[in-house]
């Protein structure tokens, strides 16, 4: 596994107050891949994303109540292969990691599936077809 961090996605309570906060409050720029559901935001080599706080507890099959011990936040690695993602999930394992959902084929194309580290803090391993990763492992967003 690479040393290097492809997304920070934050689950929001309210997405349009949220893309309003960052695009018209902050002035960044959402990416063309943004949509109702999702925004991402190009911040150097690392992609920013904004999901609904339900959607995404349920994407990593995890309850969104509070005090469930979902924490609103996931990391992300994305894979340079769809087979990278298994082989990282069984790596996380073996170190410790909960797996929190297993790898399975993405609504949006991909390959994905969830880990906790031992504090809990989770991680959604990913390969996006779409996504571009460079030698140094920056991801960037397709235009």
């Amino acid at each position: 596994m690479e040393q290097r961090l492809s997304l920070i996605t934050l689950g929001v309570r309210d997405l349009v107050r949220s893309r309003a906060f960052y695009t018209e409050g902050l002035g960044w720029v959402p990416s063309e891949l943004s949509n109702e559901n999702v925004v991402f935001y190009q911040c150097a080599g690392v992609v920013f994303g904004l999901y609904g706080w339900d959607a995404l507890a349920e994407d990593a099959a995890l309850d969104s109540a509070e005090g469930s011990g979902f924490r609103g936040v996931a990391l992300a690695y994305n894979t340079r292969s769809r087979e990278d993602v298994d082989d990282v999930l069984a790596l996380a394992a073996r170190a410790g990691a909960t797996i929190a959902k297993p790898a399975e084929e993405a609504f949006w194309g991909g390959y994905s599936g969830y880990f906790a580290d031992p504090d809990g803090h989770l991680w959604e391993i990913a390969w996006n077809p779409g996504f571009t990763i460079d030698a140094d492992g920056h991801v960037t967003l397709p235009n």
